[in-house]
C-alpha cells in the first residue's frame, strides 16, 4: 500500500480523483484500489516551547537567559487525533509519498510527521503538485523524486523555524523585563521579521517630518503649431543648475529661459508615435489583494486572510488563498469557457462577453511556483448570500480572472522634441484607442480616459514650425516622502532591498527574490506578513492616523534602544544565505542553530551589561519619586507604584490616568465597644456591596479573617 500525505485535504482529494478515486475520504484517508491519501491540518506537530524542558523557564527572568532547549516536536493537541491515525496508515503503509506544497515549508510538513512517527527508513517518494487539475497530478506521479533528495530542503526549513523561535523567545523575554523595570507594562515583542518592519515605518516617519522643502522651477510654454497649439516642457542641458531628477533649482535661470525662448519660432527636432497595449492586471496573489482592499476599504492585512479563508474553506469558491504567485498553468486554460459559463450567472454581461479562447500573459506554467495565482471555481456562489466583506473580496478575484478573458487597453502615444532659441523642450500625447479589458472597471475606465492627453499631437512631423505663444516659470517644491498607508506599506514589503546600504545585503536580498514575481528583495511572507503587522497593532508600536499607518512614540523609543541588527532586514538575508548552503549539503542545521544561539547570548550579555536604553512614558510615583505608576484591576481600576511592594503608593483612576489630587481615602477607625471574640482587637463596621447594608470585620485582618453580620448598627455575635 501506498500512503500519499498531502499538506491540505482539497491536494488530497485531487489526488484521489485524478487516481479515479472518491471525492469523499473514508475516515481519515481517501481509499483508491490499494492507495490511501491522507492530509494534514497545517503544522500537525509544533516545536516545544523552553518551559516544557526546564521548569525555570517558566518565569521571565533575566538569570534564565539566554534559554537552551533540545529541538524537539510535541502534537498540537486539537490535531492529535488525526496524526494518530496518519501514523497508522503509514506503519502499515509499503512506501510513503511526501505530498507536501512544493515547497520548503510544505516539504518540512510531512517530513516532521515521518520523522515523528520513526519512519525515516522506510521507502519514500516526493511529488511536488502545484495545480489541483488531474492532467497536472498525472503529470507529476510520473516524475515522482526519492524523498532523500529533498533533505536539505527540509533541515533548511526546520532551521529558520528553530532559529526564529530562539531569537523572538530569548530577545523578548530579555528587552521586556529590562523594560518592565523602568516601568513598562508590555511585552517588548521580537522578531526576524516584525521588527524590520517597525523599522521601515518608524523611517519612514521620521523622512516625512525631517524634510526640508527646495524650490525648483518648470518653464513651460505655448507653441503654435500647424492646427494645434501644443504645451511643451523645458529639458535642461547638462550644464544647468539642477537638483539630482533634474529639476531647475535657480529661479533666475528660470527666468532667463522664458525671456529667451517668448515670441521665438519653434521647431520639431523629432516626432515619435507608437501604438501601445496594456495588458489586464494578472489574477491576484494574496499581497495583491490585501493591498487592494487595504486601498479600497481600508481592510487591514489579517481581515483579508480571514475572508479568503471562508471563501475557500465554507463557500470553496475560490483556489488556495496563501498564494505568492500571479500566474496560472496552462492547463487551466482548458477550462475557462466552463468556469466563465458559470460565472455568468451572479456576473452577466461581464462573463457572458468574455472570449475564453483569449490568453493573457497569466498563463504561463514556468512561472507558476508552488501555487498559481487565487482565482474562482466552479463552485460559484450566490452573491446574496454573501456577508459584504465576503462579496467584496469575492468580486475583486473573479473580475480579475473574467479580466484575463478581454483585449488590452489600447492608446497611442506620441513623443515630441523641439528646440527653441537653442533651447530643448518635449511635449507628450495621447490618444485612446480601445478600453479592452478597463470597461470592466469604473476606475480602471477613469483613469483610462483621464489619461488621455493633447490627442492631436501625433499630427506633428519632423520640420514643423510655429511661434511660442507665450511662456512662464512655474515654482514648485519637492514633497517629503509620504508616510505609509496599509497598501504601500503591504507593497514595500516586497522591496526593502531598496534601503540596504550594504552591497552585499542587498545583493543577498535581491538573490532570495531572483525566482518569484512581485517580490525584489523582500521581507516575510504573504501568509505572514499580516500576523506580524497585526502584532505590531496589538503591542501599540504601530498605529493610524486616518488611512495612514505611523509610528507611536512607544515603537519609536523601542526601535532606539535595539541594536541595528534587529530593525534592519539584514538578518533576512544573511539566514537565507544560510539556509541556501543547508539545502546545498554544504552546512549541518544544527551548525547554523548553534551559530544563531551564540549571536543571541552575546546581546543578552550587552544588555544586561549596557542595560535597555529605552524611554518609557508613565507618570512618576509622587511618593517614592523614583517609580513608575501602573494600572491594576481590583475589584475597581486603580494605580499603584512599579517598586511595590517597596512602595505601596496607590491611587484611584480617573478617565484612564492616576488622580493625585484624590484625597486618601479615610481609615476607619476601629470600635472600642465591640471587639472581635477571635483575636481581642477592634471591630470595624463597613459597608457591604448592596446599598443600605453593612457588615463587621476585624480591625486585625488580615492576620484575623473575623467578621459578622450587622444588626441594627452593632455586630452579630453568637451567643
Amino acid at each position: 500500500m501506498r500512503l500519499f500525505i498531502a499538506e491540505k485535504r482539497d491536494v488530497a482529494e485531487a489526488i484521489s480523483q485524478a487516481l479515479g478515486g472518491p471525492a469523499r475520504p473514508t475516515g481519515a484517508a481517501f481509499h483508491v484500489n490499494d492507495d490511501r491519501i491522507t492530509w494534514l491540518w497545517g503544522h500537525l506537530l509544533r516545536l516545544t516551547d523552553p518551559e516544557e524542558h526546564d521548569e525555570r523557564y517558566k518565569l521571565w527572568d533575566l538569570k534564565t537567559l539566554p534559554m537552551k532547549w533540545p529541538v524537539s516536536y510535541v502534537p498540537e493537541k486539537k490535531h492529535a487525533a488525526h496524526l494518530k491515525k496518519i501514523i497508522e496508515m503509514a506503519h502499515q503503509a509499503d512506501e510513503l509519498v511526501n505530498a507536501g506544497d512544493p515547497d520548503p515549508e510544505g516539504q518540512r510538513l510531512v517530513d516532521e510527521v515521518i520523522e515523528f512517527a520513526g519512519l525515516t527508513g522506510k521507502p519514500t517518494k516526493r511529488i511536488l503538485i502545484n495545480d489541483n487539475n488531474s492532467p497536472a497530478i498525472l503529470k507529476a506521479l510520473k516524475d515522482m523524486k526519492d524523498n532523500r533528495r529533498f533533505h536539505g530542503l527540509s533541515m533548511s526549513a526546520l532551521a529558520r523555524a528553530v532559529c526564529d523561535q530562539r531569537v523572538g523567545y530569548n530577545l523578548t523575554r530579555c528587552y521586556s523585563t529590562m523594560a518592565q523595570k523602568k516601568g513598562y507594562q508590555g511585552v517588548l515583542s521580537v522578531g526576524r521579521v516584525q521588527t524590520p518592519i517597525m523599522g521601515l515605518v518608524v523611517a519612514r516617519d521620521r523622512a516625512h517630518e525631517g524634510h526640508e522643502k527646495q524650490a525648483y522651477h518648470i518653464v513651460k510654454a505655448r507653441i503654435a503649431l500647424t492646427d494645434q497649439v501644443v504645451e511643451v516642457e523645458f529639458v535642461p542641458a547638462e550644464d544647468a543648475p539642477v537638483d539630482a531628477k533634474g529639476r531647475v533649482i535657480e529661479a533666475e535661470f528660470a527666468s532667463k529661459i522664458v525671456s529667451n525662448i517668448k515670441g521665438k519660432p519653434a521647431t520639431t527636432l523629432s516626432a515619435q508615435t507608437t501604438e501601445r497595449k496594456n495588458d489586464p492586471p494578472l489574477p491576484y496573489n494574496l499581497l495583491a489583494l490585501q493591498a487592494d482592499a487595504a486601498g479600497l476599504w481600508s481592510y487591514k492585512p489579517k481581515k483579508v486572510l480571514e475572508i479568503t479563508q471562508r471563501l475557500r474553506d465554507q463557500h470553496k469558491a475560490i483556489t488556495y488563498n496563501r498564494s505568492d504567485c500571479r500566474y496560472l498553468n496552462d492547463e487551466r486554460h482548458a477550462e475557462a469557457a466552463e468556469l466563465l459559463l458559470s460565472l455568468t450567472p451572479p456576473f452577466g454581461d461581464m462573463a457572458e462577453y468574455a472570449t475564453p479562447k483569449l490568453k493573457s500573459k497569466a498563463f504561463n506554467s514556468k512561472k507558476v511556483t508552488a501555487h498559481h495565482a487565487i482565482i474562482p471555481t466552479m463552485n460559484v456562489p450566490q452573491l446574496d448570500k454573501l456577508t459584504q466583506d465576503e462579496r467584496r473580496i469575492y468580486e475583486l478575484i473573479a473580475k480579475l480572472y473574467i479580466a484575463q478573458f478581454y483585449p488590452p487597453a489600447e492608446f497611442v502615444s506620441t513623443k515630441v522634441e523641439l528646440e527653441i532659441a537653442g533651447h530643448t523642450f518635449k511635449a507628450e500625447g495621447r490618444v485612446n484607442s480601445s478600453p479592452g479589458w478597463r470597461m470592466l472597471d469604473e476606475l480602471a475606465l477613469k483613469e483610462y480616459e483621464k489619461a488621455e492627453r493633447q490627442p492631436k499631437l501625433y499630427r506633428l512631423q519632423q520640420g514643423d514650425s510655429g511661434p511660442a505663444e507665450s511662456a512662464e516659470s512655474v515654482q514648485a517644491f519637492t514633497k517629503p516622502p509620504a508616510r505609509y498607508t496599509m497598501k504601500t506599506l503591504l507593497k514595500e514589503l516586497t522591496s526593502v532591498a531598496k534601503y540596504v546600504t550594504d552591497p552585499e545585503i542587498k545583493k543577498l536580498l535581491l538573490d532570495k527574490d531572483s525566482d518569484k514575481q512581485d517580490e525584489a528583495g523582500g521581507i516575510g511572507t504573504p501568509a505572514t506578513r499580516d500576523a506580524h503587522i497585526d502584532t505590531l497593532f496589538r503591542r501599540g508600536f504601530l498605529g493610524e492616523d486616518g488611512k495612514k499607518v505611523v509610528s507611536t512614540e512607544l515603537g519609536r523609543n523601542f526601535h532606539d534602544a535595539l541594536p541595528e541588527f534587529a530593525v534592519k532586514p539584514d538578518m533576512t538575508a544573511l539566514w537565507h544565505e544560510k539556509q541556501k548552503q543547508i539545502e546545498a549539503g554544504e552546512l549541518n542545521h544544527l551548525k547554523f542553530i548553534e551559530e544563531v544561539d551564540n549571536s543571541v547570548a552575546r546581546e543578552i550579555k550587552r544588555v544586561k551589561r549596557e542595560g535597555l536604553n529605552i524611554k518609557i512614558q508613565g507618570v512618576q510615583c509622587p511618593k517614592c519619586k523614583t517609580g513608575i505608576l501602573r494600572a491594576r484591576k481590583g475589584k475597581t481600576k486603580f494605580w499603584g507604584c512599579s517598586n511595590y511592594p517597596d512602595c505601596k503608593a496607590t491611587f484611584p483612576d480617573k478617565s484612564g490616568k492616576p488622580d493625585l489630587k484624590a484625597k486618601p481615602a479615610k481609615k476607619m477607625a476601629p470600635s472600642t465597644e465591640h471587639t472581635c471574640p477571635d483575636c481581642g482587637k477592634g471591630l470595624i463596621r463597613r459597608p457591604a456591596k448592596r446599598k443600605g447594608l453593612f457588615w463587621w470585620g476585624c480591625s486585625g485582618f488580615p492576620d484575623c479573617k473575623f467578621r459578622c453580620f450587622d444588626e441594627k448598627g452593632k455586630p452579630k455575635l453568637e451567643n
